[in-house]
């Protein structure tokens, strides 16, 4: 398979992500990040976009049933992290979110490449 045009599009949100939460961490804010919570609201918005433009149109397969776990798991770390922003643990719960975003997005582009055994579309060529 083909990387897509929303494969692009996701990449690029994700980068929007990943971009502020790198210049927070090296400046302890950025601009309309001055904190976990803001980090975290952008973690959220922008990961939640990538992620809808990333499962539209995918096959329904046990692969995608796992890409959703993640997704729903990243999804709670976000949240946890947005809720305990203001916590002693809240820079831990944002770092692990962060990653979190990234494990998501690489199983969605790894599904899309053709590189995760088990895909709807390698198993009808079988």
């Amino acid at each position: 398979m083909k990387l897509t045009t929303r494969d692009l599009i996701a990449t690029f949100l994700v980068a929007a992500i990943g971009v502020p939460y790198v210049g927070y961490l090296v400046n302890g804010e950025m601009p309309f990040v001055q904190d976990p919570r803001g980090m975290s609201a952008i973690g959220l918005i922008l990961g939640a976009a990538a992620f809808a433009v990333l499962r539209g149109g995918n096959a329904k397969d046990r692969v995608g049933t796992v890409e959703n776990v993640l997704a729903v798991l990243a999804l709670a770390l976000g949240l946890l992290a947005l809720a305990l922003a203001e916590t002693a643990a809240a820079e831990v719960l944002l770092a692990v979110f962060m990653g979190s975003i990234l494990v998501v997005w690489l199983a969605e582009v790894a599904d899309h490449a053709g590189w995760v055994p088990g895909h709807a579309a390698l198993a009808d060529r079988g």
